[in-house]
């Protein structure tokens, strides 16, 4: 037997701002509420689906910056370069991460400063 991942939680000051923002990012949408935080996922699927949820989660000292993990996407139904104008408008923000410009993905960084990148590939979007 092996374990999945199920959640990704993520530190917010604003968890309202971040769950909009990634919501319309993964055109995921609000599963759970508390006075801790907000979960969302994949609609018709909530948590345990194949996808994992997000959580953010309320934390007056959230950590910003370079993380050992940050979060990968790869657009669904446009290129690369329409979903990069696509996230910048939600808010997302380039990031310098060292990057030579040679690099087939962008760093960006979400409203709260959580790094984050875009990757070249399109993916097919799950059923």
């Amino acid at each position: 037997m092996a374990c999945r991942i199920t959640e990704l939680v993520i530190d917010a000051a604003d968890p309202e701002r971040l769950a909009a923002f990634w919501s319309e990012v993964l055109g995921y949408v609000e599963l759970d509420r508390d006075d801790s935080g907000i979960e969302i996922g994949p609609p018709d699927a909530g948590f345990g689906g194949l996808q994992p949820t997000l959580v953010l989660s309320l934390s007056s000292d959230p950590r910003r910056g370079k993380l050992p993990l940050h979060i990968d996407v790869n657009a669904t139904d446009r290129d690369q370069e329409a979903e990069l104008e696509r996230l910048l408008a939600l808010g997302a923000v380039h990031v310098d991460v060292g990057q030579t410009g040679a690099e087939s993905w962008y760093p960006l960084a979400d409203p709260e400063g959580n790094e984050f990148c875009l990757l070249r590939s399109q993916v097919q979007p799950l059923a």
